[in-house]
């Protein structure tokens, strides 16, 4: 996905996505550490959750362009795609020619004294030597030359050509899971919702763009409302170490919620330590 549609999904239907393409500023880095924003760019790709809350909700539409663009190209195709390569060859090397023209009229008058220096070195007089600008201008762009073989690598971009696409079915998911039922409740609330691996979590909850707020809770699902100490202390003290509020999500078992789908459950708990022993200290 890319360009507008990506920005009106992000700003009007707080869908984030994750950046799947190669900054052209910085290239490509396998460290995972480094901040995804800075390190990845367009295009994106959707969740499996996110695909199908945008199909459900009536904002996307889900299409196939493997018939068009996978297609043994014909005569017509090969040389509509070589007069294209052909261009974008010649606009970098006219890019390139424009760039180092602009260098050299930035430092043109020590050319010319390296040159005056370099005549009367060779014994030259002052009064035979005649340099015009325009002239060494015209000789320093006669020399530029373009190597294809040092020719910029296109990034991943939308396909510039008319192409032919048909509308398909999103693949089937469960259509009550915890996880889809969970993430769709707190879109409906507004919030931003991400992947919380990185936090040993099921989702990261984030009052607004990520891009501008650190996330608030973290939500671990629970397959039933039971859960083990050791495990409610781990999810817990991990919240507090990375200043989250904790939230486990359960069905409720007894009762149903609208159109027949499991009522989800919340519980938010919070870590108070040793807050008791240290009042009785007082």
């Amino acid at each position: 996905m890319f360009f507008a549609d990506y920005m009106f999904l992000r700003r009007h239907h707080h869908i984030v996505g994750a950046l799947v393409g190669s900054c052209n500023a910085r290239g490509w880095s396998p460290n995972e550490q480094i901040n995804v924003f800075r390190a990845k760019a367009l295009p994106i790709a959707l969740t499996s959750l996110e695909t199908k809350l945008l199909v459900e909700e009536g904002i996307a539409v889900i299409v196939s362009k493997a018939t068009s663009l996978l297609k043994a190209p014909n005569e017509l195709d090969l040389h509509q795609y070589k007069d294209g390569l052909n261009n974008r060859l010649t606009e970098q090397a006219e890019a390139l020619k424009h760039q180092k023209l602009k260098d050299t009229e930035i430092n043109l008058d020590k050319i010319m004294n390296g040159k005056r220096k370099k005549l009367l070195q060779k014994g030259i007089p002052e009064t035979e030597i005649d340099l015009n600008p325009q002239q060494v201008l015209k000789e320093i762009a006669d020399g530029i030359t373009f190597d294809r073989k040092n020719a910029l690598l296109e990034i991943c971009c939308a396909h510039p050509d008319k192409h032919i696409a048909s509308i398909v079915q999103l693949p089937s998911l469960e259509e009550h899971s915890l996880k889809y039922l969970v993430f769709r409740d707190f879109w409906l609330r507004g919030k931003f919702v991400t992947s919380g691996d990185t936090f040993g979590a099921d989702f990261l909850i984030y009052p607004g763009d990520p891009l501008l707020y650190h996330a608030s809770h973290i939500v671990v699902l629970l397959g039933h409302c039971k859960l083990e100490p050791l495990e409610l202390i781990a999810k817990v003290r991990l919240s507090v170490i990375v200043n989250k509020h904790c939230v486990f999500a359960y069905f409720n078992e007894r009762n149903a919620g609208e159109e027949g789908c499991p009522k989800i459950c919340y519980q938010t708990v919070y870590w108070e330590g040793n807050q008791d022993r240290e009042r009785s200290k007082q």
